[in-house]
């Protein structure tokens, strides 16, 4: 029984579904606090800065940082960040084990796996407008099309395996 119970969690990495738009510094410290398109990358490391790249054509520069796209021929500019939230557990049994040896003049040896760690990787996206205001408040005009936006360059990025083609277009 002890066995079968014996990890708990001590920190949680969120689940997204699809994306979640809150303050970046509410889910990450290291984010700003302003709004965020955020949802999780299941690509490896550095695939969004790559689709990015292509898709938008900046020849490697300033590619993380306010990249222009318009809706309904007002400007905007994003940002993004790939950031790590990791899940913790620890594991009782082996505690209980190493504990029952050392009764017996044992030193330790499941002290390795008291703990498991791992990572989930998520994309958070901020937004500016030409007067550097946040459209993923509350009360913004075009949140909804700004949003709308995110979620189809979400959609686009996952689905895309080849960003070679936006190269080949135009």
């Amino acid at each position: 029984m002890l066995l079968c119970n014996s990890c708990f969690p001590t920190k949680i990495a969120p689940r997204i579904e699809d994306y979640k738009v809150t303050t970046g510094k509410k889910f990450k410290k290291q984010l700003p606090k302003r709004g965020a398109f955020i949802f999780e990358d299941p690509k490896d490391a550095n695939e969004f800065y790559k689709f990015v790249n292509a898709k938008f054509k900046l020849n490697d520069l300033n590619v993380q940082w306010n990249v222009p796209f318009k809706i309904d021929e007002k400007e905007f500019y994003f940002t993004f960040y790939e950031v790590e939230r990791t899940s913790n557990m620890v594991n009782l049994a082996p505690m209980v084990i190493d504990g029952v040896l050392s009764r017996y003049d044992h030193g330790p040896i499941m002290e390795d796996i008291y703990t498991t760690r791992s990572g989930t990787w998520y994309i958070a996206l901020t937004v500016n407008d030409e007067e550097f205001m946040d459209p993923l408040k509350e009360n913004y005009p075009q949140k909804e099309e700004v949003i709308t936006f995110l979620r189809n360059l979400k959609k686009e990025y996952l689905s895309t395996r080849n960003y070679r083609k936006y190269s080949m277009m135009n």
